[in-house]
């Protein structure tokens, strides 16, 4: 069973979250091409942070910058930011009230495959609404978790995207736990036209513990991805 080091950064800047997690990132990288190249396997550490952001819109290297809805004025009066990033996927919105997940695993310690990695992110989310009563589903041709997906009620509670090298991620999932959802509406959500978003408070009509997420959450992340998760440091 991997190990996996786990930390809740708290609230944090989007740039120090992301700079943080390159560093990471990076690091374990180069440690699989050394042990490559000199032909002693090592296994880099793996490990799992949660984050809450300010308000932030972030563009995907896939994605068209025409989904931000805001100029540099609109942005400065919503008290934003905006990065282009390296992740996949178009644009998305992080904010306070938001559970960021940001996975840094070594899937060849795992199962190296993209697409499983994708939906046992999903199953953790999908389980965690089933706590809550909230189904959540999966809908075809999108990443993510939603709710009466193929309805005209359909609506998306959780955004993924991520980066891989040497089968090293980085970024991860973004849950709407007791998001200002307004925020979404000065963007054109992962470029999706005509989907709506929702969140467990909208869902349930009352705001939600957050440290109660969190800590269901990681139960469900250890069990379906079989790992172990130790507090780091």
């Amino acid at each position: 069973m991997p190990k996996v080091f786990f930390k809740d950064l708290g609230k944090l800047d989007y740039q120090e979250a992301w700079d943080f997690q390159e560093k990471i990132f990076s690091e374990n990288v180069t440690i699989k091409l050394e042990s490559k190249k000199n032909g002693q396997p090592i296994s880099p550490k793996n490990y799992f942070f949660y984050v809450e952001h300010p308000h932030v819109y972030t563009l995907g290297k896939s994605g068209s910058l025409d989904n931000l809805l805001l100029d540099e004025q609109g942005l400065e009066d919503k008290e934003a930011t905006f990065y282009k990033i390296n992740r996949g996927g178009d644009i998305t919105y992080h904010g306070p009230g938001q559970l960021v997940g940001y996975p840094i695993l070594d899937l060849d310690q795992f199962k190296p495959d993209i697409h499983l990695y994708l939906r046992n992110i999903e199953e953790a989310v999908i389980q965690l609404c089933a706590e809550y009563g909230i189904k959540g589903e999966r809908f075809d041709k999108y990443t993510g978790v939603w709710i009466d997906p193929g309805t005209p009620q359909e609506r998306k509670i959780c955004a993924i995207g991520v980066k891989t090298s040497r089968w090293i991620t980085m970024h991860g999932f973004a849950l709407n736990v007791n998001t200002n959802l307004e925020y979404f509406g000065n963007i054109v959500p992962c470029g999706i036209v005509d989907k709506d978003v929702t969140s467990l408070q909208r869902e349930l009509g009352r705001k939600v513990d957050m440290e109660e997420v969190k800590d269901k959450l990681r139960v469900h992340f250890e069990r379906i991805f079989d790992m172990e998760l130790l507090p780091m440091e």
